[in-house]
């Protein structure tokens, strides 16, 4: 065969590109990024306060406050919420009231505060509009969805602008719904346990579905899908014990070991992955890994927490390592990692005294289910009803396809 001849038959044996292969896929931005390429006009003349924490970020990774501020958009105030606007403090705490070095702007803290306190803060610092950006990692017992709520009931005669952000886990609702009498700060209203919507979504969910009475905007996130997990956006810990994104995917259900004597792997370096106690040996792991869970491998791990439950003590346990987050079930899991923890160490595993575990997973049912040593199968079918209606109730406030 001829060369000219060879190199044109070798030509037609490649497939040619198609016009929609051949372009990258539209590039993910989220609210703010589209607001600060416009120099953040939309709030230029406006008394805006912020809520947001060290999550409200450009692509750049500058915080969109500094970005505000560099535009002549700077807020009037800004709230911060558990962590604290800067993000210095640890679990169940926050910075306090100051004036923020970098900016000058004035902090608010929000924590734990009634609406009420929310709403006089909102006046002390003569504001008009609210401006919410913070990223949520899908968990009904996150508290920045509940800053948000308070917020937006504090916010009634204000202007509200949620800037939205993708759910890092994706949109898949799961777990139990919220029983209205364990109603806490890890669980205001009655959504289940992993809600599977992004905090525009839960703001309009929550206008509609609660009586709020705010004048809500939600700014989209543009060319993003509901299960995309891979976003190209820089992770910045939403809280100090959330340092990845593998975190964030078993938080929903390992965060229920608060509720037990088990640490929950505060004080190592991945929290909520590695869970374990003083007592516990490698029976754990193969124990679990028998029970065949999709997605989901367990591993036997030993570690000493230089915080928190069992400071300075080697624990035996198990690390998570999800092989696949399309099928991986974080509720079930951390389910499973209860029933054995306490089948197979009834001198270790208890529940903490106070029944915190009511309040994580929304009632007294999972505590006393496994109590009664129901099977997993059992246990997990028990809310299958109230999260199908659930998932009904979140239609119409749904954005993404």
């Amino acid at each position: 065969m001829r060369r000219r001849s060879f190199l044109a038959a070798g030509a037609l044996s490649v497939p040619l590109l198609s016009t929609e292969s051949a372009h990258a896929a539209p590039k993910l931005a989220t609210a703010s990024e589209q607001l600060a390429q416009d120099g953040w006009r939309k709030f230029k003349g406006r008394k805006v306060g912020v809520l947001t924490n060290p999550t409200g970020i450009l692509q750049d990774q500058t915080h969109i406050v500094d970005s505000m501020v560099a535009h002549d958009a700077k807020p009037t105030a800004v709230f911060g919420p558990e962590h604290g606007f800067r993000g210095t403090a640890q679990a169940g705490g926050s910075e306090g009231d100051y004036a923020d070095p970098r900016t000058g702007v004035p902090v608010y803290d929000t924590y734990q505060a009634t609406p009420a306190k929310i709403r006089a803060m909102f006046e002390k610092a003569g504001i008009d509009t609210v401006v919410f950006d913070i990223a949520d990692v899908g968990a009904r017992f996150y508290t920045y969805i509940w800053s948000l709520y308070q917020a937006m009931e504090a916010a009634q005669d204000l202007d509200f602008v949620v800037l939205d952000r993708p759910n890092p886990i994706g949109g898949t609702a799961n777990g139990p719904q919220l029983d209205p009498a364990y109603a806490t700060f890890v669980g205001l209203k009655p959504i289940v346990q992993q809600h599977g919507m992004t905090v525009g979504e839960l703001a309009r969910l929550f206008k509609g579905e609660f009586d709020l009475g705010t004048r809500l905007e939600v700014v989209n996130v543009r060319n993003w899908r509901r299960n995309q997990l891979d976003t190209g956006l820089p992770w910045v810990p939403p809280s100090p014990n959330m340092p990845t994104q593998d975190t964030a995917l078993v938080y929903p259900g390992t965060c229920l070991f608060e509720g037990t004597v088990l640490s929950e792997g505060r004080g190592t370096t991945r929290p909520f992955e590695t869970v374990g106690a003083p007592g516990i040996d490698w029976r754990w792991a193969e124990a679990l890994n028998a029970l065949g869970l999709k997605g989901i491998q367990f591993r036997e791990t030993y570690f000493s927490p230089t915080f928190n439950k069992f400071q300075g003590k080697t624990c035996g346990g198990v690390t998570l390592h999800v092989t696949d987050a399309a099928e991986f079930d974080a509720v079930q899991a951390a389910v499973a990692m209860l029933i054995t923890a306490k089948s197979l160490y009834p001198g270790v595993f208890a529940w903490r005294p106070d029944n915190w575990i009511d309040k994580l997973s929304g009632s007294d049912r999972l505590r006393k289910m496994i109590d009664a040593q129901a099977p997993l199968a059992e246990i997990t079918g028990a809310w299958r009803h109230e999260l199908q209606q659930f998932r009904r109730t979140r239609l119409p406030y749904l954005r993404y396809r």
